[in-house]
């Protein structure tokens, strides 16, 4: 069972998320012979003040 794990900062749409589930789970069925049925996708999503980009948090950009 594929496990895809996405960690990303929060504030897209649900509408969005949803498609990016969609989308990854096409690519691992497609390149991995793996039933859809078998692979899991999870989103963690982080707030903009706890993800820091070249010592820069991004809640400043």
């Amino acid at each position: 069972m594929p496990l895809v794990q996405v960690t990303m900062i929060e504030g897209r749409s649900q509408e969005k998320k949803d498609a990016l589930i969609r989308e990854v789970t096409d690519a691992v069925a497609r390149t991995s012979d793996a039933p859809r049925e078998a692979i899991r996708v999870i989103l963690y999503e982080v707030p903009a003040g706890q993800w820091g980009v070249a010592g820069v948090s991004k809640a400043n950009t």
